[in-house]
């Protein structure tokens, strides 16, 4: 079997280690389904499909209803307390954002999830008329086609018997509530994020930032994320995981903050993008109109330019935006030099650059050594 081609180089990110000097105490309880929802709805807990994508499809998600339907045992789910009646999800998104589209009977297209965050982020919910659009989203009937005789499957919310309905509605799951005692040091709260994130799938960084440090700042790259040009370059679609939006994350942060960059890069992402929170509406607009000059500038290269032996290269990526990006950010202006195609052929076929590439990608030298060499060629 062929092993999946993945669209982006991977990277090391380095790891995180704290010190055992900080305390959190874990309240359990058992909501049911009916509860959670209704926590979900009137914004107790940060709707999870909006803060990190939702990646399930609807064979899995049918399963899980069917799962609390039956009574069989689940995985528990954990909330971190932000501040009275406010939580963050931990673990447990997923099944969460599940039990929300199954009591809506309506199932989102994969490929629209990024779209239905920017309205969400713009309306604060998505709209009834844009649950019944079926370009966004389609009717959830539970998909348990693998057992054609299974009494389930076809059915939605509404059609489940009385009984069936009130098995799901009543059915208690564990939820453990995470509080922090000694510090609101947000650098140990991703640890903790980290740490405990126990699912079938497993949080990515930028899925526990994109809740962790939700901001004006965090939306902007979302939307930036959508633009065509980038779309172009990257993928038809936005990643489920977010991996995309990590890369413009570090594009800001190495232009920004890169004269003080230090490993590990999660570490040094997670405190611009803490710094970031504070960001005014100002400042955010000028990095997405720099951004869209930036990517003015890219129209007229092969999508395959930021692309190294078929994969999209975040050190390339990065090496060019900040380059490019560093005198109209100094100046507070937008304007770019225009990136020239041979130029950025050289940079990717230059020997030492592509030593800053290859291994250690993320240390102080190796990061320093790129941003050398790529001024050295492509201004």
């Amino acid at each position: 079997m062929s092993k999946k081609k993945i669209w982006i180089a991977e990277e090391e990110e380095g790891e995180i280690s704290y010190p055992p000097d900080y305390d959190v105490v874990s309240i359990p309880n058992d909501f049911n389904v009916n509860t959670l929802y209704d926590l979900i709805v009137n914004g107790k807990i940060q709707w999870p499909a909006f803060q990190r994508y939702y990646v399930w499809d609807i064979k899995r998600a049918s399963k899980f209803i069917e799962s609390l339907i039956m009574g069989l045992p689940v995985p528990e789910i954990f909330l971190y307390e932000e501040g009275k009646n406010k939580f963050s999800v931990i673990d447990g998104q997923q099944r969460l954002s599940t039990i929300y589209y199954f009591k809506k009977m309506r199932f989102p297209l994969r490929e629209r999830v990024a779209e239905l965050r920017k309205i969400f982020d713009e309306s604060g919910k998505i709209p009834d008329e844009v649950f019944q659009d079926t370009t966004f989203f389609y009717d959830f009937n539970l998909k348990l086609d693998t057992e054609p005789t299974n009494r389930l499957n076809g059915l939605n919310y509404q059609t489940l018997s009385e009984e069936d309905r009130q098995k799901l509605d009543f059915r208690p799951i564990r939820t453990i509530t995470i509080r922090q005692i000694k510090t609101e040091d947000k650098a140990v709260t991703y640890e903790i994020f980290s740490r405990l994130n126990s699912g079938g799938i497993n949080l990515k960084p930028q899925e526990i930032r994109s809740s962790l440090y939700s901001s004006n700042f965090m939306t902007m790259l979302t939307k930036l994320n959508l633009n065509h040009e980038w779309r172009r370059l990257t993928t038809t679609y936005p990643d489920p995981r977010m991996r995309d939006i990590e890369i413009l994350l570090r594009g800001f942060a190495m232009l920004i903050e890169g004269d003080n960059y230090a490993s590990p890069m999660v570490k040094f992402l997670n405190n611009f993008s803490n710094t970031a929170k504070n960001y005014s509406d100002e400042e955010v607009d000028y990095l997405k109109s720099l951004f869209e000059e930036f990517m003015k500038g890219c129209a007229n290269l092969p999508g395959d330019a930021f692309k190294i032996n078929e994969q999209f290269n975040i050190s390339l990526y990065e090496a060019v935006f900040v380059t490019l990006c560093k005198s109209a950010y100094q100046n507070r202006n937008t304007v770019i030099p225009p990136l020239d195609i041979h130029k950025l052929e050289k940079l990717k076929f230059d020997s030492d650059f592509r030593s800053t590439i290859e291994k250690h990608t993320t240390s102080n030298e190796k990061v320093k050594e790129r941003l050398k060499v790529a001024k050295e060629i492509l201004l």
